[in-house]
């Protein structure tokens, strides 16, 4: 009978446990192990891939793969960052791809050279497949000056000298900072470089110059310079002719800014406009339409990647300069680029139109 009774019992306790079971299961609850894999970090496991808009070896891609290295240790989760070279187009096929190729969920980023702005302003190709307004801008590790140079062999000594003879740049594709300056400064200035293009990486123009094939070149910005090739600045193989930016940068307080190279004020305001997105430094951007919060993360922990101890000691040793701008910056700025006034959109592609004739 006790027996009996036992039984009875634990086939109600087993009765009454498993209605608990079905009414949990009815409320929504979860087991344990699901809840704790709900709570896991969005990038838990997985790999963040960064396009870098230039070949391998030049200074966005050395200053990309040293955040690459770094930000990894902010991230919850701590995924691995691998870095793929997307080099062509004047940066355009890096910027089309993260635009519209590239997953919204923060796994696909990009590094990438901000010429594509001035691309989209003055609709200089009809590769743009982009509104830079709407990528995501997660910040930037520098904004540093960019220059025109020359090799010191050349016969040119000042910016004056170039609208005398003709000099010889280097040239990697149309929508390039390499191609974009001498060109907007024959517009405006009455300089004579001639581009050399074709040229597939920056390094390769930097050879080229090396053995005489061209004479300067454009688009190199001082940090790159003090990275890659220290010796050109130490023993004076290089020869500025300007910077281009907003203000001087104070270690060449001397050297002048292209748009003061402009004899009107509308020449200036023109030369202004090809010199805004310098400092847009070197972003680090996401596709459009990312959830805000997964957005706000990577720019808070790229925040802090550029105040980790570890980086800055490695950007030192590297020679590159750190110097951040914050995502809500570059936010406003790109969209103040792209909301050029009409009139000044008109006469620089009306300049570029010119000397493509």
């Amino acid at each position: 009978m006790g027996e009996t009774w036992g039984t009875a019992f634990m086939m109600g306790q087993f009765r009454l446990g498993a209605v608990v079971l079905a009414l949990a299961a009815g409320s929504g609850a979860a087991p344990t192990h699901t809840l704790a894999q709900q709570q896991q970090p969005f990038f838990a496991g997985k790999t963040i891939q960064l396009i870098v808009s230039t070949g391998t070896g030049g200074g966005l891609d050395a200053n990309a793969r040293l955040v690459a290295r770094h930000w990894p240790e902010h991230i919850a989760g701590r995924p691995t960052i691998v870095v793929k070279n997307m080099p062509g187009a004047g940066h355009l096929r890096a910027a089309n791809f993260i635009a519209n190729q590239a997953p919204r969920d923060g796994t696909v980023l990009g590094a990438i050279v901000p010429a594509f702005l001035l691309a989209q302003v003055l609709e200089s190709s009809k590769g743009i497949q982009f509104d830079a307004a709407k990528l995501s801008w997660i910040g930037a590790s520098t904004a540093i000056n960019s220059t025109v140079y020359v090799w010191s062999k050349t016969p040119v000594q000042t910016m004056a000298d170039a609208t005398r003879q003709q000099v010889l740049m280097g040239g990697t594709g149309a929508g390039s900072y390499t191609q974009i300056y001498p060109m907007i400064l024959n517009a405006i200035t009455g300089t004579k470089f001639k581009v050399i293009a074709g040229y597939a990486t920056t390094n390769d123009v930097n050879l080229a110059m090396e053995r005489g094939e061209v004479q300067g070149r454009a688009g190199n910005n001082f940090n790159s310079l003090r990275m890659e090739n220290a010796d050109w600045l130490r023993d004076g193989k290089i020869r500025f002719l300007a910077q281009v930016g907003l203000k001087r940068d104070p270690a060449y307080p001397d050297l002048p800014l292209m748009h003061e190279f402009g004899k009107t004020d509308d020449d200036k305001r023109l030369l202004r406009l090809f010199s805004a997105d310098i400092a847009v430094g070197r972003p680090f951007i996401g596709p459009p339409g990312m959830a805000s919060d997964r957005l706000e993360e990577l720019q808070r922990t790229f925040d802090q990647t550029m105040t980790d101890p570890a980086f800055l000691k490695d950007a030192q040793d590297m020679h590159v300069d750190v110097a951040p701008v914050k995502g809500a910056e570059l936010q406003a700025i790109v969209s103040d680029i792209v909301s050029t006034p009409a009139d000044v959109v008109a006469r620089a592609r009306q300049a570029l139109m010119d000397l493509e004739k």
